[in-house]
């Protein structure tokens, strides 16, 4: 087995580690200080549009999108290893380098789904990074693990149709440039196949009809970088036919579509995420001491680094397993691996960042390192794209089918 990178992914890393030792890590204290300082606190630190623009310079941009006419034409195995450096910094890469959810999803969608006046509307200026969007799906009143659960009415009227619904927990709808909702609601409530009674429509955020309820937190964060996290009241909201994405029926097949590629990006963030916790764990040992020798010298912390290292070594090989399954047979294909590393990494990695706060001792919850927004985040992806419970239910069934 050949475990190398192939050379433009050796090209690409050697390129965007450099801009993250000289650009990203620099610009986090000062995007921080930045933010303290803005009339809303949903704006855009002036720094992140300069690592943008550098970014762009260095073609670094887009890197997520396997379309070459739109994106950097990488296979999942090639961008696999992009991702982890830029989970390094979750808060900053991601959007300085335009591969941040839930813009990434939303214009595979359009790459993928969309007509070409879509395409022209709105993808080419996500991709451009003029504008952002808001992909709304989750709602507060079912259990939204079971998409089929949705409430959400999106009815024919005419050459119209009227969204009605309440959805929660809509990233990236509270910052200002987001500009478009892609909306999953029933069409078809009443219809035989469960799977078919849902559909997506593009939903521009000034439509009357549509309300900011409010911001939600997470675990106190508002997660401002990704554009927070929002409640959105659709009253009637009415937007043409012709901004339905794909066919009617269509919405829960699209759903999969788009979850599938994001589940594995975000495992691959955060094994990156797990690396930054291990780096800040044996500085901090290396510079502490107590009870009269080094916290690296402490039994206790060195097994902490060795089990972290082990475990991270362990995830990196199995999300790339999947990102080259991926790519050689499809998603459908992958289906066991994607589920397998959407229940095992954010997991663990929650496990490796716990062990990193507590050898930081206060300092570990406080603003002063960055370990406490990353476990934050990590936590959070043990429920978002479909909680660890249900990939666990499918991934058992599957197993089971072999032998019932």
């Amino acid at each position: 087995m050949d475990f190398a990178f192939d050379a433009r992914t050796e090209e690409l890393r050697a390129r965007l580690s450099a801009f993250m030792d000289e650009y990203v890590y620099p610009a986090e204290p000062v995007a921080h200080e930045q933010r303290a300082r803005l009339a809303s606190p949903w704006q855009e630190p002036p720094v992140v549009a300069e690592l943008k623009a550098e970014a762009k310079r260095q073609g670094l941009w887009n890197l997520f999108l396997p379309d070459a006419e739109y994106g950097a034409g990488l296979t999942n195995l090639q961008y696999a290893p992009l991702a982890e450096i830029m989970g390094r910094s979750p808060q900053l890469a991601p959007t300085a380098t335009n591969c941040a959810a839930p813009d990434t999803g939303n214009m595979e969608v359009l790459a993928q789904f969309g007509d070409e006046t879509q395409k022209k509307q709105w993808l080419q200026p996500l991709l451009a990074g003029e504008i952002r969007s808001a992909f709304a799906m989750t709602e507060p009143e079912v259990a939204s693990s079971d998409a089929t659960n949705i409430t959400t009415r999106i009815e024919r009227d005419g050459d119209e149709y009227v969204i009605t619904g309440r959805k929660w927990y809509i990233s990236g709808a509270m910052h200002p440039d987001c500009a478009v909702f892609i909306v999953m609601g029933k069409t078809d409530p009443d219809g035989a196949d469960i799977r078919r009674q849902q559909s997506m429509v593009l939903v521009p955020r000034d439509t009357p009809g549509v309300t900011i309820e409010r911001a939600m937190q997470v675990f106190g964060y508002e997660d401002h970088y990704h554009g927070g996290h929002a409640e959105v009241v659709f009253d009637h909201a009415r937007v043409p036919v012709a901004n339905l994405v794909g066919e009617e029926g269509g919405g829960f097949a699209i759903a999969q579509a788009r979850l599938g590629p994001g589940r594995i990006h975000h495992c691959m963030r955060l094994i990156g995420m797990a690396e930054r916790a291990i780096e800040l764990m044996c500085r901090r040992a290396a510079s502490r001491t107590a009870f009269g020798k080094a916290l690296a010298q402490q039994g206790v912390v060195q097994n902490w680094i060795a089990d972290a290292r082990v475990a991270v070594e362990q995830l990196r090989l199995l999300v790339l397993k999947t990102a080259w399954m991926m790519d050689t047979v499809g998603n459908r294909g992958a289906h066991t691996e994607i589920q397998a590393i959407k229940i095992a990494t954010p997991r663990t990695v929650v496990g490796i960042l716990d062990r990193a706060i507590q050898l930081h001792g206060a300092g570990g919850v406080s603003q002063d390192f960055p370990l406490a927004e990353l476990y934050a985040g990590a936590r959070t992806l043990m429920l978002a794209d479909g909680p660890d419970e249900v990939h666990q239910r499918s991934l058992a069934r599957r197993e089971l089918k072999k032998y019932l």
